[in-house]
């Protein structure tokens, strides 16, 4: 997977980039449906700001992120923010699938006399 990186007010450097695609891999790899991600690294004064955009096949777009004094802290915590939006948009994919295959149809139903 692709993963793009931009830096706003921040040089992305190969070591940034590295703990980047270190965190954001193995989030990314137990979800097929994603097609494409992009992170966002920006520096305001002394905030650091990670953004994560990922988007998938069938209208998935989820976007995760955080802001703290560290830029690797940033990066932690919107990396877990993602996992657990992934997880959840899963879960009700997952779910509306279930209840589709549990649901009886009116033709399927013997007629009671």
């Amino acid at each position: 997977m692709n993963i793009q990186i931009t830096g706003r007010n921040v040089t992305v450097n190969a070591g940034l980039k590295e703990y980047v695609e270190g965190r954001l891999g193995p989030v990314l790899a137990g979800y097929p449906r994603v097609e494409s991600a992009h992170a966002i690294l920006t520096m305001e004064k002394y905030r650091f700001t990670a953004e994560f955009v990922v988007q998938g096949k069938d209208k998935l777009r989820e976007v995760a992120g955080d802001t703290t004094n560290d830029m690797y802290a940033a990066i932690d915590s919107a990396a877990v923010k993602l996992d657990k939006q992934l997880r959840k948009s899963r879960q009700k994919v997952v779910q509306k699938h279930k209840s589709r295959q549990g649901r009886t149809r009116l033709a399927d139903v013997e007629p009671t006399e």
